[in-house]
């Protein structure tokens, strides 16, 4: 266990590892992000639902996950170390002045949190040696700073190179009915750090799921769309290498 993740207990021999970089809203108590409260229990805090959602998919597939353990307003598990807004100063057209820090602290925060992070997934891959990491993320109906765009999606499918279990759970998807969206709302192209890190880095092929975050909100929700996504996920694991 550590401030940086969360570990879910499962069979290795599954040789499926779920990753969720955004579970958790947390701040630490010597971190002061210079924000309203409320704002954590919003997307630009944490990906809705994701945490919920990641234990009912572990318990059901009786597969390992590692949920990130901080808010991505502390840190953004799912970016380049290097990368501007690693530690963001602005989101959804908030302002959080407490993240206006020196090159040492952003250092510091990094190497607190980011670093043993992935330092964790590294390990756990070594161990396990997966034949498929889910990627699982949620996203917003809406953006405040974009009102005007439509997202009708109900799952988005996120890769970059690597698109093994992309091209298998597309059509299972849309087979089931769901309305999914290939690289929407965001692009795997773009936004994919943890992935092309430990997934195309290691060559490990990868599902990347972002759920809208309304439908996986509360537990009846989960309960709903549980049935869907496991047997989505692991038709992508036993076809993967086929």
């Amino acid at each position: 266990m550590s401030e940086a993740w969360t570990f879910i207990a499962g069979n290795e021999a599954q040789k499926i590892l779920l990753i969720a970089d955004h579970a958790s809203n947390h701040v630490p108590l010597d971190i002061d992000l210079g924000i309203d409260p409320v704002l954590l229990d919003t997307h630009i805090a944490l990906d809705i639902g994701v945490a919920g959602m990641a234990a009912a998919l572990c318990q059901r597939l009786n597969i390992p996950g590692i949920l990130g353990g901080v808010s991505r307003l502390v840190v953004d598990l799912n970016r380049e170390i290097d990368a501007p807004h690693i530690i963001p100063t602005a989101s959804d057209g908030h302002a959080l002045p407490g993240n206006a820090i020196s090159h040492q602290e952003r250092v510091a925060r990094i190497a607190r949190f980011w670093q043993p992070y992935h330092d964790e997934i590294a390990r756990v891959i070594l161990r396990m040696q997966p034949l498929l990491l889910v990627s699982l993320h949620s996203f917003t109906p809406r953006l405040a700073t974009q009102p005007e765009e439509d997202r009708p999606w109900e799952v988005g499918i996120l890769y970059n190179n690597d698109d093994r279990a992309a091209r298998i759970a597309i059509p299972a998807l849309e087979g089931c009915g769901v309305i999914v969206g290939d690289q929407l709302p965001y692009s795997g192209k773009i936004l994919n750090a943890t992935m092309n890190t430990h997934g195309e880095g290691n060559g490990i092929a990868y599902l990347g799921l972002e759920m809208r975050q309304d439908l996986i909100a509360d537990a009846e929700g989960i309960a709903h769309w549980l049935d869907v996504i496991a047997a989505v996920v692991q038709s992508c694991a036993n076809r993967v290498e086929d």
